[in-house]
């Protein structure tokens, strides 16, 4: 499982009235980002967010950066305005490392770009400390640099409060270091509520969260080792003692779910794994016992029964095959959204409103011919009996293996003899042979550019196809990627019934791009820099900018100003382009050089806000690509912040 990086976000202060809000929004507006030092109370105040247990307790807390690339320099971050370390490095350009990578090189790694902590005012015991996340591999020369860091510029001394029997043992290494243990402020008990909710699960105890570890919505986790982050459960439990400042508490408090630490809950309650219990975080206790068979039906009823579930809309009664051209926004019902809104811009472009752009030709095989498909290979009624199975709602190995077995079934179907005819004359009247003139098969759902969700990443497309028999095969491919595992599970988290979502595909003419990339109309690392225009680029065909397997080029441009920020130069010394048998190839290239020029820049971030308005002003996350200095224009979409 890849650890995601896109969590729901909460702010641990919540004013009680609509008053208080605004007056909080103005107040967050207001104060900086972040200061280099804390000179009073007053000042800890303006940044400082506050977590609340029960009525008499609260914590106010911010946390701190210390940049050892820049002279171990401190920023003490506006908590009230970014709730997670990496939102603020993010948004202040310090780094664009985002999930595993950031995860990994600043809270495992020794040799680390970061220190990334909190600093906490303890109520009960009317001292500041610092801490990390009980999960940081803390060296003693960090925590020793940390610790002279923040005394040089704090107003008050700063205690340390180590988080795990590791940060224990090297801060017993540190000399003149004042310790303040969660025993002195009476936290270190049996237990301590970190979200107070009830709900029922399947029990199950994780020794560590790992990249191969699979979580299912459905389960109550007991953690040995508490995790920095995880994707949604049913509710969290903690052997070892978690702080309530823990990024995985802002998660579960976001989801709703109960979230507590329990001393030797491992051990309690191990006869109970695998089985369904009843889990209650109270103030003043918790409740952890086999479920009731009311409680577990019940659980299920809302589990099968959603009533919020989100059914997209679909025509599968159109059977044409219809070019990009005549295709609108409208039609996303037939088509999907990346086609339909691709239909869009190519009308807006001929009309003249997006000029210097081009949209390569294509047409779309509308959800009619995939439902058509299911229905002649018998996978209709495989799919209904796969999502009515209890095994694959419940068991997420067992649903990764049967959602394998289910896109090999599709590969292994036959078209109609019908549907190859009315194809093979479409590309004819469309490109000719495909043999002179390579296309892709791009996939388009009406499960993607939803409120809220994009589906960005989730499908497979297929490049530089040159045969009819391998366009038939691609067809196939495109529209089993509908059941990829992470579509399905991002589908299911957001509450998207399965059964209503059809696959289109796109088939549209390969162009051998020297470069491309991704543009966005806002800055997705600074959500107040909304005029932004963010680009990334690499040489040769977008594959590996949406895969984000090396460094792209990045840049940040500022229309108003016309300002060109350069974040980042690509890696990449290897491109892809088309392979002459079909598919693509890697080769060398040039490194240390940039790939956009300033003026390419320029043009594109023109295309990127007439785009934007074509959408009646919605931010949007746009592909393109170059071949000489004309720019191809190959998807728009809604942009959807990712958190």
């Amino acid at each position: 499982m890849k650890l995601l990086t896109t969590f729901l976000l909460l702010l641990l202060f919540i004013p009680a009235t609509a008053q208080s809000n605004r007056a909080m929004a103005t107040t967050i507006s207001t104060t900086p980002r972040s200061l280099d030092k804390i000179s009073s109370r007053d000042a800890f105040d303006q940044l400082a967010r506050v977590y609340y247990q029960g009525r008499f307790y609260a914590l106010p807390h911010l946390m701190f950066v210390i940049d050892r690339a820049n002279q171990s320099k401190v920023y003490y971050v506006n908590s009230r305005r970014y709730a997670f370390h990496k939102d603020f490095v993010n948004a202040n350009y310090l780094t664009l490392e985002r999930g595993r990578e950031f995860f990994k090189h600043n809270y495992l790694e020794s040799n680390r770009r970061f220190l990334l902590g909190t600093i906490a005012y303890q109520t009960k015991a009317n001292k500041f400390t610092f801490e990390f996340w009980e999960g940081d591999l803390l060296t003693t020369e960090l925590l020793n640099e940390a610790a002279q860091k923040l005394n040089a510029s704090f107003f008050v001394p700063l205690h340390y409060k180590p988080n795990s029997k590791h940060q224990e043992t090297i801060a017993a290494q540190v000399k003149n270091l004042s310790i303040l243990r969660a025993l002195d402020i009476g936290e270190a008990k049996a237990y301590l509520p970190l979200h107070q909710a009830k709900a029922v699960g399947m029990l199950r105890i994780v020794d560590k969260l790992t990249d191969d570890t699979i979580l299912d919505r459905n389960e109550i986790v007991i953690f040995r080792e508490s995790p920095i982050t995880l994707t949604p459960v049913s509710g969290v439990i903690s052997t070892n003692f978690s702080t309530p400042l823990a990024h995985v508490n802002l998660l579960a408090a976001g989801w709703g779910i109960p979230n507590a630490y329990v001393k030797n809950a491992d051990e309690i309650f191990k006869s109970l794994v695998g089985k369904f219990v009843y889990f209650e975080a109270r103030e003043d206790g918790f409740v952890l016992r086999a479920a009731e068979t009311k409680e577990t039906a019940e659980a299920g009823r809302k589990l099968a029964e959603r009533s919020d579930l989100l059914t997209p809309e679909a025509d599968l009664e159109f059977k044409q095959l219809i070019e990009l051209k005549n295709q609108r926004m409208k039609h996303s019902h037939r088509f999907g959204a990346k086609a339909a809104n691709l239909g869009e811009v190519m009308h807006a472009a001929h009309l003249g409103k997006i000029p210097g752009i081009i949209v390569p030709a294509g047409f779309s095989i509308p959800f009619y011919f995939y439902e058509q498909f299911l229905q002649a290979n018998h996978l209709d009624e495989e799919i209904v009996t796969l999502l009515g199975n209890d095994r694959f709602n419940h068991d997420p190995a067992y649903r990764k293996q049967r959602l394998a077995e289910l896109r090999q079934s599709i590969q292994a179907g036959k078209h109609t003899t019908e549907f190859q005819k009315l194809l093979r004359t479409k590309v004819r009247a469309t490109f000719g042979r495909l043999e002179q003139k390579g296309v892709f098969a791009r996939s388009s759902t009406n499960s993607e550019d939803l409120p809220n969700f994009s589906g960005a990443g989730l499908y497979t497309s297929v490049p530089n196809i040159k045969s009819d028999a391998e366009l038939e095969e691609a067809i196939k491919t495109v529209w089993a990627s509908l059941w990829n595992y992470e579509a399905y599970e991002a589908r299911e988290s957001a509450g998207i019934n399965h059964s209503a979502v059809y696959p289109s595909v796109l088939v549209q003419a390969g162009i051998n791009a020297d470069a491309a990339g991704v543009m966005i109309t806002t800055n997705p690392f600074d959500s107040e820099d909304q005029g932004a225009i963010y680009l990334n680029a690499k040489r040769g065909l977008g594959i590996r900018v949406v895969e984000g397997k090396r460094v792209a080029e990045q840049i940040i441009y500022q229309p108003r100003s016309n300002a060109i920020k350069i974040l980042t130069r690509s890696d990449d010394d290897t491109m892809l382009k088309f392979d002459e048998k079909g598919g693509v190839r890697e080769i060398k290239v040039e490194t240390n050089r940039a790939v956009l020029t300033n003026d390419l820049i320029r043009r594109l971030s023109r295309a990127a806000a007439n785009i934007k308005r074509t959408f009646n002003g919605r931010d949007q996350d746009i592909e393109w690509l170059t071949v000489g200095n004309q720019i191809y224009i190959v998807q728009s979409r809604p942009y959807v912040r990712v958190r």
